[in-house]
């Protein structure tokens, strides 16, 4: 079976992404949503997020950088399950004002994790 490393879809009216049928499984321990680095966020699979990023957030107490960068990645944060029926997480309000995501969104595969965007941005 081929990788999906990049899908487009429309999220719902009640705003809901449906993850496609082939990397589900990534997302069975759970989904993290966060602000990115600029305009865009990122979706995280919830054991990718406690192993990784969590550790990375711990950083020296008093290093600014550390701090800023636990602000921008906690600010809004999101965590959910996917639903068992059809495969969809909820994205909050906020954070698609954040990203300018109006419904139609793209999902670019960036190693461990997943940049959503909104389709008509520049990536």
């Amino acid at each position: 079976m081929a990788s999906v490393d990049y899908f487009e879809r429309k999220l719902d009216d009640k705003r809901r992404l449906t993850i496609p049928v082939e990397i589900r499984n990534e997302f069975a321990s759970g989904v993290v949503l966060t602000r990115g680095f600029k305009n865009y966020l990122h979706l995280y699979p919830k054991q990718i997020w406690d192993r990784e990023v969590e550790s990375a957030l711990s950083g020296d107490i008093l290093d600014e950088n550390i701090a800023d960068i636990n602000v921008r990645f906690r600010s809004g944060k999101t965590e959910a399950e996917l639903d068992q029926k059809q495969g969809r997480v909820t994205f909050e309000q906020h954070l698609l004002e954040y990203a300018g995501i109006d419904r139609d969104i793209a999902a670019i595969r960036v190693g461990k994790y997943w940049r959503i965007v909104a389709l008509d941005a520049k990536v």
